[in-house]
């Protein structure tokens, strides 16, 4: 008897676990994972996650910086069937709900201030990040706003929203007091903000030539950029006044530039005196200005030839042009191309020396005229030396005769018997 009440006793005792353990519900709800997945047998606590635990057969893989944090960071309750899966369940929205509740628009699990994805959806925006935009922190220019103010939807995509402290500021050249537009990009960059660089071309006034690399300090030091007086003698009135070959001021020379000098190079300058009453050809292309405008007169110059040759007129003896009363339009006998080997011309209204007959039998002037003071005089016979007794047998019975150069002029205007 004794015997068999022990046993039964034993027996007791060996099935009270057995059901205690029966009657403990899973804290965990329905998850039918094995405890051994996270418990121990040796102490139920601390829980560690088996590498073999695929929490992605329960929707919701653990990726990047998910799969480093512990059950209770998303699972404040023991029943995981109550955890929510959505972002905003444990992420605190700090944009409030402006750009909709999908963290994974901007954010990855890798980290949460992964930019990648950012600068993704950014380029969907009508604002597209390119250059230093793209590295950019996105409190630069999305700075936390106050309650009931947006921070991320239907911003300003003007430059000055955030470019407005360097607009007011810049010096060099003053923006604001230079009436600069509020545009960065007409001289700006997102590459670079130094090395800015205005498109002058849209202005009116094109830079070429040596303009081009001019600082903006050298057209525009009076702070003046909007209706920015654009003659030339705007800059160059220093130069224009401290000019004396030629004197500027003193001629008058006209205030435009253009008219002589070129943006490539100020030097050498080139008058266009095609444009004149008097074009330059010939030698006259080489003069320098001194030699015609030495008297300083430029607008108005006399354009007689003597005004600039009177001196070779009076010099010249052979023949000599004072004496023999000679017209003082040089153009009658010299060309622009050569001042020597003048020609006269002396066959189309008066006796041919250039044709015919006479053509190479004279060496100058004064072979026939021999009178300096006088060219309506001449004489035959320093080239025809006939006596006059042979030139009276040839000319009998001829009415009017009589031995004179005069007279052979008459009845031989031309050269011919």
């Amino acid at each position: 008897m004794r015997r068999l009440s022990a046993l039964v006793a034993v027996l007791l005792l060996a099935a009270l676990p057995l059901r205690a353990q029966e009657a403990t519900g899973n804290p965990h709800g329905d998850l039918a994972e094995p405890c051994a997945t996270c418990h121990a047998a040796d102490a139920w606590r601390p829980a560690r996650v088996s590498r073999a635990f695929d929490h992605g057969k329960f929707g919701f893989s653990l990726a990047g910086a998910h799969a480093q944090t512990g059950c209770r960071g998303c699972h404040a309750q023991l029943d995981f069937r109550r955890a929510l899966r959505a972002c905003a369940a444990c992420h605190s929205d700090v944009h409030r709900g402006e750009l909709g509740a999908d963290c994974a628009q901007c954010h990855t699990a890798r980290s949460f201030l992964d930019r990648s994805a950012m600068v993704r959806a950014h380029q969907l925006t009508r604002f597209p990040l390119t250059g230093t935009h793209l590295a950019a922190h996105c409190e630069t220019c999305h700075p936390p706003a106050a309650q009931g103010r947006l921070t991320f939807v239907n911003r300003s995509v003007d430059c000055v929203q955030c470019h407005d402290h360097a607009y007011r500021t810049v010096k060099s050249p003053d923006h604001l007091a230079g009436g600069f537009p509020t545009d960065c990009n007409q001289c700006h960059s997102t590459a670079t903000w130094p090395g800015a660089r205005f498109n002058h071309s849209a202005s009116g006034f094109p830079l070429t030539g040596a303009h081009r690399a001019v600082a903006c300090q050298q057209c525009h030091g009076d702070g003046v950029y909007a209706g920015k007086n654009t003659t030339c003698v705007s800059c160059h009135q220093a130069a224009y006044d401290g000019t004396t070959d030629p004197s500027h001021r003193a001629a008058p020379f006209p205030t435009d530039c253009t008219a002589c000098h070129t943006t490539t190079a100020w030097q050498p300058a080139s008058f266009d005196h095609s444009a004149t009453a008097f074009p330059l050809t010939g030698a006259h292309i080489a003069a320098t200005c001194q030699q015609c405008h030495g008297d300083g007169v430029y607008a108005g110059k006399n354009t007689a030839c003597a005004s600039c040759h009177q001196a070779a007129f009076d010099g010249t003896t052979d023949p000599n042009h004072r004496a023999a009363g000679f017209p003082t339009d040089c153009a009658s006998c010299h060309t622009t191309t050569t001042w020597d080997g003048a020609r006269f011309d002396h066959d189309a209204g008066f006796f041919p020396i250039y044709s015919g007959k006479h053509a190479g039998k004279w060496a100058s002037c004064s072979t026939c005229h021999t009178s300096q003071t006088s060219y309506q005089s001449f004489t035959c016979f320093s080239c025809h030396e006939h006596g006059q007794a042979e030139t009276d047998g040839h000319h009998g019975g001829v009415s009017g005769y009589s031995y004179d150069s005069q007279a052979c002029y008459s009845c031989h205007p031309r050269g011919s018997s």
